[in-house]
């Protein structure tokens, strides 16, 4: 049952699941879910959704781009209330890059600002608009939080996500060097440039492992599936979770 203190743009929201969550890592979106729902809140999921754009568009295929974000827009402009993002770098490319893409087109520019409005990374929402810090969550633990490049330069989200993982109870959160720095992904960067992005990559996971932590928590899984790789392959015990994962932890 709805939450009757929760403000009106929470009534009903809409996820918007992106396409690594979607197609290789659901029960991410299945905790953004839990989450949402326990806090007497209606998780819309719109089917025809599809992917944000950003590999093109990073690519350098505009017109290919255009036509997957103006299928977004459709989608999206069809339905109610906030549109939750469980992703820094789609998020900021909703809300940002599609207003660059359609700088030129005034309607299609109209559209995007009505719908890049509704939008919300997931840790912003929970903190900004709902003003929610401790879900109640449990995890004994040692954990080091990496803050991807589009949710700390992009979307400007630096502490949300802390706040909420300092209030998890028995989680103990590890300073480790170098936080801000990129882990080499960038989605189409590690393709065009594996052996940089490798070295990014192999830098991280040293300053992960000097920590000694159990887990490395982040709010974009496009990070994540990279670090899980390159763990994975140097036999490393340190796993990865989502935000959302964390903080459906130990939830009764």
């Amino acid at each position: 049952m709805m939450d009757q203190s929760l403000p009106d743009k929470a009534a009903t929201v809409q996820l918007f699941h992106t396409c690594l969550i979607n197609e290789f890592y659901p029960e991410v979106g299945m905790a953004v879910v839990h989450i949402l729902e326990r806090l007497g809140i209606r998780v819309e999921v719109p089917l025809d959704q599809t992917c944000c754009g950003q590999p093109a568009y990073n690519s350098g295929f505009l017109e290919e781009t255009k036509k997957v974000a103006v299928k977004n827009l459709e989608v999206l402009s069809s339905t109610e209330g906030a549109i939750i993002i469980p992703s820094g770098s789609c998020g900021d490319m909703i809300i940002h890059q599609y207003r660059i893409l359609f700088a030129e087109n005034p309607d299609l520019l109209k559209k995007v600002d009505k719908v890049s409005r509704r939008c919300y990374e997931f840790s912003q929402f929970l903190v900004d608009v709902l003003g929610i810090t401790d879900l109640g969550a449990r995890l004994k633990a040692r954990g080091a939080y990496h803050p991807s490049c589009h949710l700390l330069r992009g979307l400007k989200i630096k502490d949300q996500p802390k706040i909420l993982l300092e209030n998890i109870a028995e989680l103990e959160m590890v300073e480790f060097e170098d936080p801000e720095e990129c882990c080499g992904f960038g989605g189409m960067f590690s393709i065009k440039n594996p052996e940089i992005s490798g070295r990014m990559m192999d830098n991280k996971i040293s300053n992960l492992q000097a920590s000694k932590v159990d887990m490395v928590i982040s709010c974009d899984m496009g990070c994540l599936m990279h670090l899980e790789g390159g763990l994975h392959r140097k036999g490393s015990q340190i796993r990865v979770r989502h935000l959302a994962q964390v903080l459906d932890s130990g939830v009764d």
